[in-house]
C-alpha cells in the first residue's frame, strides 16, 4: 500500500484543526468589536462628538478586516482539508475493494460501490468542512460570551445559559431521526443505482423477453420511493432549524426585556449590586444574538452531519471483512524469482469453505507435475471453480499449503506467481474498448505484434479487421458467445510468460464444433506449460494426460 493509506483521515481533520481554530478566533473577535461599538454609542450619548469616537471606529474597522480575513482563510482551508480527507477515505475504500477476493460472496454490487464512491461520498465534504469547525465554535464562543456577560450581569448570563441546553436536547432528538432517514435514503439510492446498472447490462436480454416496459415501471417506482425518502430528510432538517430558531428567539427576547427594564430602573437585581450603564447594556444586547449564533450554525449543518456520517458508514461498509486477495499487502515489495518453464503444483492438507457453509475442500492433497495436462472432472457445483481460484491465488485456503513451482503460494510470493499464471474463467468479462485493449488488459509488456498473433491464433483477426475503429460494449456487447470464449483464449495466448494455465469450464455452453476448436487451441497453448482445467465434459477430460475426479462435501481426490 502507499504511504498515504496508513494515515487516519480522522486525525487530519476535526474540531482541533488549524482551520477550525481560525474560524473560532474570527467568531471571538466579535467580543472586542461589540465592546468598541457599545463604547462608541455611549460616548456619543454623552456628547463626546465625532472626534472622540474616531479611534474607536478605526479599531472597530481593523477588527472587522481581521475577522473577515480569518474567516475566509479558515473556510477555504476547511474545504481543502475536507477534500484531502475524502480522497484518503475513497482511496482506502477503493484499495479494500481491489484487495478483496473475487470469491467473496458478500462483495458489494458494482453499482452500489460506484454510487457510494462517486455520489454518496461527496456528503462527507460538507460534514467535515462545515460541521466540524462549528463544533469548536459551539464550545468556545458561547462559553466566552457567557463569561463576558456574566461579569456585568449574572441575570442576563443566567438567561442565556438556561436557554442554551434546551436547543441541543431537542436537536439531538430530531437528529437521531435525521440520521436514520439519511441512511435509509443513501441505501435506497445505492440500491436503485445497482438495479439500473444491472438492467443496462442486460438490456438486450430484456428487449428479447419484452420486459423493457416492466423494468421501466420498476425503475420509476424506485425513483419515486427515493424522492419520498429525500423529502423526508429535508422535512426533518427544517424541523431542527425551527426548534433552534424558537429557543434562540426566546433567549434573546428575554435578555432584551431584562436589559430594557433594568436601564429604565424597574429591575434592580442581577448586576452585582450596581446599575448597568448604557454602554454595558448595549454590549450585553449585542452579544446575546452571537451567543446563539454557533447553535444556529449547528442547526444549518445538522443535516450535513447526518448525511456525512451515513456516507462515512457506507464507505466503511465497502471495506468489508471478507476474504482478501493473497499478496495484496506486499504489492510494493520486490517480486520473488519464479523458476522458468512449466510450473508444477502441489497441495497439502488444503481446506476451503465459503463463509457460513460447509467445506468444499477438506484435507485435500494433489500433485501436478510440470508440463502435465490435468482435468478436474466433477459435476456442476462441486467446487471446481474454488479449487482453480486457490491455484490462481485469488483466495487463500483456511488451512494447508499450496506450492507452485516449488514456491509456497503465500503473501510474499503470490504477486510474482500470479504473473506466471494464465486464467480463463467461465465467463470472460469484456470491457468497453477496442478488441486489442481487451486482449492486453493494460499490461505494458504486451506488444501490438503479440496482440495480432494472439488474435490470429484464436481466429479473431477478421473481427479486428472488420471493425478496426469500433469499440466493444461493456460486458461483451458486439461479440457472440463463441467470440467471447476465443477472446479469453487470446488473453491466454498473449501471456508468453505463463508457466501454468488454468481454465474453468472452457467448453461450457458451446456447440460441439466450437468446443472442439477451443480444446485444440488449449492443447496447443499448453505445449511446454502445465494445464489444469475444470470440466464436467468427459470428452474434454479424455484428451488430458490425467483426470482427477472430485466428489462433493468435501472434495477429495478419487481414483
Amino acid at each position: 500500500m502507499t504511504q498515504s493509506t496508513t494515515v487516519d483521515p480522522d486525525r487530519l481533520f476535526g474540531p482541533g484543526s488549524t482551520a477550525a481554530r481560525a474560524q473560532a478566533t474570527a467568531a471571538l473577535l466579535w467580543l472586542p468589536q461589540a465592546a468598541l461599538l457599545a463604547w462608541t454609542i455611549q460616548r456619543l450619548s454623552q456628547g463626546g462628538g465625532l472626534r472622540g469616537v474616531v479611534p474607536l471606529a478605526g479599531g472597530l474597522l481593523l477588527l472587522g478586516v481581521l475577522r473577515c480575513a480569518l474567516e475566509a482563510w479558515g473556510v477555504r482551508r476547511s474545504v481543502v482539508d475536507a477534500r484531502h480527507s475524502l480522497a484518503l477515505l475513497r482511496q482506502r475504500a477503493s484499495e479494500a475493494l481491489a484487495s478483496g477476493s473475487p470469491l467473496d460472496r458478500a462483495r458489494p454490487a458494482s453499482g452500489l460501490a460506484a454510487s457510494v464512491l462517486a455520489e454518496q461520498a461527496e456528503a462527507i465534504v460538507p460534514w467535515l468542512a462545515r460541521f466540524q469547525p462549528v463544533r469548536l465554535r459551539l464550545v468556545v464562543v458561547p462559553t466566552s460570551i457567557a463569561v463576558a456577560v456574566g461579569a456585568l450581569s449574572w441575570a442576563a448570563a443566567l438567561i442565556l445559559v438556561g436557554a442554551a441546553p434546551l436547543i441541543p436536547v431537542f436537536m439531538a432528538l430530531v437528529g437521531r431521526r435525521a440520521q436514520a432517514a439519511s441512511e435509509a435514503q443513501l441505501t435506497r439510492q445505492g440500491d436503485m443505482n445497482a438495479f439500473l446498472l444491472d438492467r443496462l447490462r442486460g438490456l438486450s436480454t430484456l428487449r428479447a423477453l419484452g420486459a423493457v416496459d416492466h423494468t421501466a415501471l420498476r425503475l420509476r417506482a424506485s425513483a419515486q420511493d427515493l424522492h419520498g425518502r429525500t423529502m423526508a430528510v429535508l422535512r426533518i432538517a427544517f424541523l431542527s432549524s425551527a426548534v433552534l430558531e424558537l429557543f434562540a428567539a426566546l433567549g434573546v427576547a428575554m435578555v432584551a426585556v431584562y436589559v430594557g427594564f433594568h436601564l429604565l430602573g424597574h429591575l434592580h437585581f442581577g448586576s452585582w449590586g450596581r446599575t448597568l450603564s448604557l454602554g454595558e447594556g448595549l454590549f450585553i444586547l449585542l452579544l446575546a444574538p452571537a451567543f446563539f449564533e454557533p447553535l444556529r450554525e449547528l442547526s444549518a449543518v445538522w443535516h450535513d452531519r447526518a448525511a456525512g456520517e451515513a456516507a462515512r458508514k457506507a464507505l466503511s461498509a465497502l471495506e468489508g471483512d471478507g476474504p482478501r486477495l493473497p499478496g495484496r499487502s506486499s504489492q510494493a515489495a520486490p517480486l520473488a524469482d519464479v523458476p522458468p518453464g512449466p510450473l508444477g503444483v502441489r497441495l497439502r492438507g488444503v481446506r476451503f469453505a465459503h463463509a457460513g457453509e460447509s467445506p468444499t475442500l477438506d484435507a485435500f492433497d494433489v500433485d501436478i507435475h510440470p508440463g502435465e495436462r490435468l482435468a478436474l472432472l466433477a459435476p456442476s457445483g462441486a467446487g471446481k471453480t474454488a479449487l482453480l481460484s486457490l491455484l490462481a491465488g485469488l483466495v487463500a485456503p483456511q488451512a494447508g499449503q499450496i506450492f507452485i513451482g516449488g514456491m509456497p503460494l503465500d503473501e510474499a510470493n503470490a504477486p510474482a506467481l500470479r504473473r506466471r499464471i494464465g486464467w480463463m474463467g467461465q465467463r470472460a468479462h469484456v470491457f468497453a474498448g477496442s478488441l486489442g485493449a481487451n486482449v492486453s488488459l493494460g499490461r505494458p509488456e504486451v506488444t501490438a505484434h503479440a496482440i495480432d498473433q494472439a488474435l490470429d491464433f484464436t481466429g479473431l483477426a477478421h473481427v479486428a479487421a472488420d471493425r478496426p475503429a469500433q469499440s466493444l460494449g461493456e460486458a461483451g456487447a458486439g461479440l457472440s458467445g463463441g467470440e467471447a470464449v476465443r477472446l479469453a483464449l487470446a488473453r491466454l495466448a498473449v501471456n508468453e510468460d505463463a508457466g501454468l494455465l488454468l481454465a474453468d469450464e472452457p467448453t461450457a455452453h458451446l456447440d460441439a464444433q466450437t468446443a472442439e476448436r477451443v480444446i485444440d487451441a488449449l492443447l496447443v497453448l499448453s505445449r511446454g506449460r502445465t494445464l489444469v482445467l475444470a470440466t464436467h465434459d468427459p470428452r474434454l477430460a479424455a484428451r488430458m494426460d490425467r483426470v482427477v475426479r472430485l466428489h462433493a462435501s468435501p472434495l477429495r481426490e478419487a481414483a
